[in-house]
């Protein structure tokens, strides 16, 4: 056998996903080179491994050397949501900051057919919709008068400066039925696991859904997810925990602070420290908390900024930045989940989409004028909510416009957070986002104010200037 480093791609124009993972799963035992055992596997040799191994004895890893690219167009922005939580995939979706959406594009479930609430769903999408439709010329007017266009400046290349500027408001109107496009790369192993919460979802079109990806799947990997099916688990704790009464009142809109740091590590600073000496040393966890204990405040602090102030614009932090760990209560408009969501790395607990919190007033739609067109469709999809709720609070959800406020409980560590701050706080972030991460790093720094001037926060502004900026009152 040849002894020489090579370095080369398994072609999968050449060979199946199923293939490739077999071939990979095969070096633990075989002497022989990738290349060598691929030639000496055929897809139906490939499905008998898996069924014996992956199927039969539970080696599950071997499945994520079987990776897909999904395409999945059409979907409810709703549905958008449950395919995307699958922590171990990449995903690119239609994005409504960029993009306009067409009239009468939006989601018609199911659940609604041959029901009375079936034309009250489909109006108030529509009203929706046109009044998003009617705010784009009128708020793009604002926004011009805003950002003027440059002497230097095309009326096209002026155009696409400002696009992002008056999009971003006016999505606030969309409902989560607004149809999008996802492309999906993921691996068999987490596909498996991801239509199990598909194929278990309590909406129809999430079902539907899981089932034709499902299908689509099995043309390429055809044993390695065919035994995902309803997982009866997830359907008894959404019974079991659904609407528990809790003791007390809910709190109602404006009450309470809209992003508070409810748990944290007494100590992140030295837990870090700690684990970075660990790294790099021979001793016991807790003799490096203890040397880091006993160091003085002005040296933990020129270690951090060793640790911290020297990254780059490419530098990735160390991985020993997850040895922290901060939660917060977060309260923020759909819009801006929307775009929070994407942080996979944090564990993230979205309460389910309503009209109870309120919704979030840009000040744009009201220095433009367009507030009592906004105000309108906002109450219009609120009394829709409340009769659709009374058959389906899942189904309801469709018809809530983006502007609405949403809880979320999100456990973080210092170094999915710090990537966070680094990308939402930058001047091409959405605002609402843009508030939050600003929010996240002030409240960090606060418990541990070691860490300021350390998170890379965006100079000059804070969360409530954002918010001054960019909001008037939330309702």
């Amino acid at each position: 056998m040849p002894t020489e480093r090579q370095v080369y791609l398994l072609d999968p124009q050449k060979l199946s996903p199923e293939t490739i993972a077999v071939t990979f799963a095969k070096t633990s035992r075989s002497p022989q080179s990738f290349a060598e055992i691929a030639q000496q596997l055929t897809d139906e040799k490939s499905a008998e491994f898996h069924e014996k191994w992956v199927v039969g004895y539970g080696h599950a890893s071997v499945a994520e050397h079987a990776v897909l690219h999904v395409a999945v167009e059409n979907i409810s922005r709703l549905a958008v949501e449950t395919l995307e939580s699958n922590r171990l995939a990449s995903y690119t979706e239609k994005s409504s900051r960029y993009q306009k959406w067409e009239n009468d594009r939006f989601y018609r479930p199911a659940e609604l057919a041959n029901s009375p609430l079936q034309a009250v769903y489909a109006q108030t999408c529509q009203l929706l919709f046109d009044a998003y439709l009617e705010s784009l010329p009128q708020v793009q007017q604002w926004t011009a008068r805003q950002f003027p266009q440059r002497p230097d400046e095309s009326p096209a290349a002026w155009e696409r400066r400002i696009r992002t500027e008056y999009v971003d408001v006016c999505r606030f109107i969309l409902p989560a039925a607004a149809l999008a496009n996802v492309g999906m790369t993921i691996n068999a192993r987490a596909l498996e696991h991801g239509l199990r919460k598909m194929l278990s979802h309590p909406l129809e079109e999430v079902r539907a859904i899981g089932a034709e990806i499902k299908a689509a799947a099995q043309a390429e990997v055809p044993t390695l997810v065919k035994y995902a099916e309803v997982d009866p688990y997830l359907q008894k704790m959404e019974a079991a925990f659904t609407d528990l009464p809790l003791q007390g009142d809910s709190p109602q809109p404006g009450q309470g602070a809209w992003c508070t740091l409810v748990a944290y590590d007494t100590d992140p600073v030295d837990r870090l420290l700690a684990a970075v000496l660990y790294r790099y040393g021979e001793t016991e966890f807790r003799q490096a908390r203890a040397r880091v204990a006993a160091m003085p405040a002005e040296q933990k602090r020129s270690l951090l900024h060793t640790l911290l102030g020297s990254l780059g614009r490419h530098d990735n932090p160390l991985r020993e930045l997850e040895h922290t760990s901060f939660t917060f209560d977060v309260t923020i408009d759909q819009g801006g989940y929307f775009e929070l969501k994407r942080h996979r790395m944090m564990t993230q607990s979205p309460q389910r989409l309503t009209t109870h919190l309120g919704y979030a007033l840009p000040r744009a739609i009201l220095e433009s004028g367009f507030e009592p067109r906004y105000r309108q469709a906002m109450q219009a999809a609120a009394e829709a909510y409340e009769q659709i709720a009374q058959v389906s609070p899942e189904v309801a959800a469709y018809v809530v416009p983006n502007a609405y406020n949403r809880r979320v409980l999100l456990t973080t560590n210092l170094r999915s957070v710090y990537h966070l701050i680094n990308l939402r706080t930058a001047p091409n972030a959405h605002f609402s986002v843009r508030r939050l991460a600003q929010c996240m790093a002030e409240q960090i720094t606060a418990c541990c104010p070691a860490l300021s001037g350390l998170l890379p926060a965006a100079a000059g502004e804070s969360w409530d200037s954002i918010e001054r900026q960019y909001f008037t009152q939330t309702e």
